[in-house]
């Protein structure tokens, strides 16, 4: 037996060598030192895309670094179900010199200097409230600290050096202090997200992208597109090249030209030029967004107010035609209605508008193409969540459920202040925070950011949600197995997480419980609200 593993082989030439060993008995770096790029792609275009052998792409993975772009295209770009991947962390870092991304859509237009004031704004309040949360913490814990070194309890948190479990400290509460201030960032703040995908989910991706109604999602596929047809970054090779330069005078003049022409050899390859060169939009994904959209509008018109009491909700179950139904009309409700709300409407409607919506979400569908995530249907549990932003970006990373993303609006308001205040910081200081104005320079915030959203929805509706702060809440449906469900429960509620998701991970623990009690006894939850530790991160 030989195991081995290899790399610095180009995305393409690594998936036709993996391949081969369905057609041919050669070890894979037998197959790797006879292909050139100019063979693998001709063999993928072959297989690939005249005989549709789709898992070929799965063999070839490639990470793609997207730098600069919107914490709202950043989303667009993670909701992908086979994704791997890590974008900026608002709970870790300081956001206060990203900037944030300006539409060109919006240039010369009446919207443009509310959006940059609106921006403007929220940025100087994120750091402010930033500066005196982290001020206020460390003068509280600072005394408490003092007190417990003066009745000979504790000297440190973590039994080192004085001064190294000082900057723990801070560090601690720093990250703290972002946990609240994060909250007023708007998603069209400036992020990063790194990945590293098999060429089918790119190609996934990609179509998905360009066919989405926001603009900037749409430049964000096509440069993902043009990054895998040109030359990768080769890091390594830089550096080898400069060794290279170094050498010559250095090395005999036989060995530095026999090092110059190997470096060479290695000459930076695109990573997919051939799998990603067919990537275009989808008319199946955009013309049946746009009939069913016109079917579902009236139907969703006739459900009255919002229904906005519960935070999670864990959804009836009902049969896969009519979830396949409630979740199309569900994805699309622009008002924001909770999913029973949206059941009780599909019980209530005739077969033939059922057979129309189910007509209308595979009328435009092509030879190649899946059918729409809505039709992932049959999972025995079904979380209805409504949610801050901040927190949505949390639980959206996790991939072994399907999720159903409704569109972002004010319509759901923001959690109360003195409530947030308290779950992140404690009663206690939260209280001293509204003593000291925090808690109505925060409201005062978001009261202003969501007022202006409005106005820019009447303007420029597909990009008012760039100001759109991540305190307000979206509503989104998780379908799940049980073991999903334990997992996000166990993990999302421990106490080095953040107050927003932790919330939810027990509420959605306490409706499982509710449910599946038998079940849910031996799933290991921490409650929020009795373990809290400002310096537990």
């Amino acid at each position: 037996m030989r195991t081995y593993t290899v790399i610095g082989v180009p995305p393409e030439t690594q998936a036709y060598a993996v391949a081969k060993y369905s057609r041919s008995a050669l070890s894979m770096l037998e197959s790797i030192k006879d292909i050139s790029s100019k063979q693998a792609g001709e063999f993928l275009t072959t297989f690939y895309f005249q005989y549709g052998h789709r898992s070929i792409a799965d063999l070839a993975h490639v990470v793609v670094a997207l730098e600069d772009i919107s914490i709202l295209a950043a989303i667009k770009v993670v909701d992908e179900p086979l994704w791997d991947g890590q974008e900026r962390s608002t709970r870790y870092q300081s956001f206060r010199r990203s900037g944030y991304y300006r539409p060109p859509e919006l240039a010369g237009s009446l919207g443009e200097q509310l959006y940059v004031d609106t921006c403007d704004f929220l940025f100087a309040r994120y750091s402010a409230l930033h500066r005196r949360l982290l001020d206020l913490l460390m003068r509280v814990t600072s005394r408490r600290f003092s007190s417990s070194s003066a009745n000979g309890s504790v000297e440190t948190s973590t039994g080192g050096p004085p001064e190294l479990d000082e900057k723990r400290r801070e560090r601690a509460l720093r990250a703290r202090a972002f946990d609240v201030a994060r909250l007023l960032l708007p998603l069209g703040t400036l992020t990063s997200v790194g990945q590293i995908v098999s060429a089918r989910t790119l190609e996934n991706q990609i179509s998905r992208l360009l066919s989405d109604p926001l603009p900037e999602a749409q430049h964000v596929g096509q440069a993902i597109r043009d990054a895998c047809s040109a030359p990768a970054e080769h890091p390594l090779l830089a550096r080898l090249t400069q060794a290279a330069e170094r050498a010559q005078g250095v090395l005999p003049a036989e060995l530095a030209t026999e090092l110059r022409e190997s470096i060479a050899s290695l000459r930076p390859a695109a990573a997919m030029p051939t799998l990603v060169k067919h990537c275009q939009p989808s008319s199946y994904q955009i013309e049946t967004e746009r009939e069913v959209r016109a079917l579902a509008a009236p139907l969703l018109a006739e459900l009255g107010p919002v229904d906005d009491r519960s935070a999670v909700q864990l959804a009836e179950t009902e049969s896969v035609a009519d979830e396949v139904v409630a979740t199309l009309l569900f994805r699309f409700d622009d008002a924001g209605h909770a999913y029973a709300q949206v059941q009780g409407l599909v019980e209530r409607v005739s077969e033939e508008t059922r057979a129309a919506l189910i007509a209308a979400s595979v009328r435009h569908r092509g030879p190649h193409d899946e059918l729409l995530r809505e039709y992932r249907a049959g999972y025995p549990i079904k979380f209805d969540l409504l949610l801050d932003l901040g927190a949505f970006r949390d639980l959206h990373r996790h991939r072994r459920c399907i999720q159903i993303i409704q569109p972002f609006t004010t319509a759901h308001s923001y959690e109360l202040p003195a409530e947030v205040f308290a779950a992140g910081l404690g009663p206690d200081i939260a209280g001293l925070a509204g003593k000291e104005g925090l808690i109505a320079d925060y409201v005062e915030a978001l009261d202003r950011a969501g007022e202006a959203v409005g106005r820019l929805a009447s303007a420029a509706p597909s990009l008012a949600s760039y100001a759109l702060p991540l305190a307000y809440r979206c509503r989104a449906l998780f379908k799940m197995d049980l073991a999903e469900a334990a997992y996000i429960a166990e993990l999302r509620t421990k106490s080095a997480g953040h107050f927003s998701y932790r919330r939810i991970a027990f509420a959605m623990f306490q409706e499982l419980a509710r449910v599946y009690p038998g079940l849910a006894a031996h799933v290991r939850v921490t409650n929020p609200t009795e373990e809290f530790d400002l310096l537990d991160r």
